[in-house]
């Protein structure tokens, strides 16, 4: 296994997509390249991972998902098909036949991590999830791609079944590099997110995706966001029904209206201050009921993060809490990704999870840069 470390004089350019803006997804820019690299995306989710595949060099030919709410954002946006099953259910020469023709394959996947990031839990759920991990071991022995990517949360490689995922792959002649604290800022992405990145090659070492931005270039909240419409809380833009902002209740207007960027409820008037807060317990969480700030990356963007009470999600100057546009943007989704049907009623907690639970498109796309530049070395 490999760390983080570049070598000498690496010069692979990322060229990665500025952060809310369209990039081309038809792989033009490798069309002078002569071989395919064909993948399918497990636990695909709304197409974040594949979007960024895509936009990387990558072809992904199909996207597996228990989740069916996910078929039409990930459909509509990646020219893959979805297919609406468990991971537990998927055969290996279901997946060698999604991959035939291509100069080399991939299997990608990243299994819900919220079972991952929370280890007290326990008992069905938590069983069910190491199998899930344990399943995509199993297709990939059964497949025996060319290279395996795979995203979570930091801290998993801690674990045993993480620990028996990485031994088969390498028992399998797979060579792994593991960034166990990738930090989404210097890969060009607004927020602060750190994610553990597996990438493993039967072909030799991928080298690991290379940093773009420096700290103090990082991209920001306000390069990324602050040319949307100004909307008020529970107000929807009528050009874009994603950019629409929760409603707030008369304290939580007030609570907004004495917020600072960057600072905390602590700033509040006493009476505003809630009671759990007062309370022992509660003084040691600052960061909910906060306003982002304008220069700089957006804290991390969870499932619940149109909520301004949720976390530090207040807009920088607003009256309000997070659009839904605004979340997709701050996690590299293009402006005008379509993760609604025009018919389709706003629901808040089914898209922000969505948004929240997606792998950033432009750490997928940093990935798949990595690994293209590798199997181009090969040919």
């Amino acid at each position: 296994m490999v760390g983080t470390k570049q070598k000498p004089g690496q010069q692979l350019a990322l060229d990665l997509m500025t952060a809310g803006e369209q990039a081309p997804t038809d792989l033009q820019r490798f069309a002078d390249e002569t071989f395919k690299i064909s993948c399918v995306d497990l636990f695909c989710g709304a197409g974040g991972l594949t979007y960024g595949l895509n936009n990387g060099g990558i072809n992904v030919v199909a996207g597996i998902d228990l989740d069916g709410s996910c078929k039409f954002p990930y459909e509509e946006n990646n020219d893959a098909e979805f297919i609406h099953k468990s991971i537990e259910d998927v055969k290996a020469e279901d997946i060698t036949t999604l991959l035939r023709g291509a100069d080399f394959t991939m299997l990608a996947g990243c299994a819900p991590c919220q079972p991952f990031s929370t280890y007290t839990r326990g008992g069905e759920r938590k069983a069910r999830d190491w199998r899930l991990l344990n399943s995509f071991r199993e297709l990939i022995g059964g497949v025996k791609p060319d290279v395996v990517t795979m995203e979570n949360v930091p801290g998993l490689h801690r674990h045993d079944v993480f620990r028996e995922f990485e031994a088969a792959l390498e028992k399998w002649g797979y060579n792994v590099t593991l960034i166990t604290q990738a930090n989404c800022p210097e890969y060009g992405i607004p927020q602060h997110r750190k994610r553990l990145i597996l990438v493993a090659s039967r072909h030799g070492v991928v080298e690991p995706p290379c940093k773009t931005h420096a700290k103090g270039k990082f991209a920001t909240v306000r390069h990324t966001i602050g040319e949307l419409p100004k909307i008020i809380a529970g107000e929807t833009d009528a050009s874009d029904p994603l950019h629409t902002a929760s409603k707030l209740s008369e304290t939580n207007l007030k609570r907004i209206r004495a917020s600072n960027p960057g600072g905390t409820w602590r700033d509040w008037p006493e009476e505003l201050v809630a009671a759990c807060h007062k309370r022992k317990t509660g003084k040691s969480y600052p960061s909910v009921y906060g306003r982002m700030e304008w220069d700089q990356p957006s804290p991390t963007i969870t499932t619940q993060s149109f909520g301004f009470g949720n976390g530090r999600f207040g807009h920088p100057e607003q009256d309000r809490g997070l659009s839904l546009r605004e979340a997709a943007m701050l996690q590299t989704f293009p402006k005008d990704y379509k993760f609604l049907k025009p018919e389709d009623r706003i629901r808040f907690k089914a898209l922000g999870r969505l948004i929240g639970n997606a792998v950033p498109p432009g750490l997928g796309k940093a990935i798949a840069m990595s690994i293209r530049q590798h199997l181009r070395s090969l040919r």
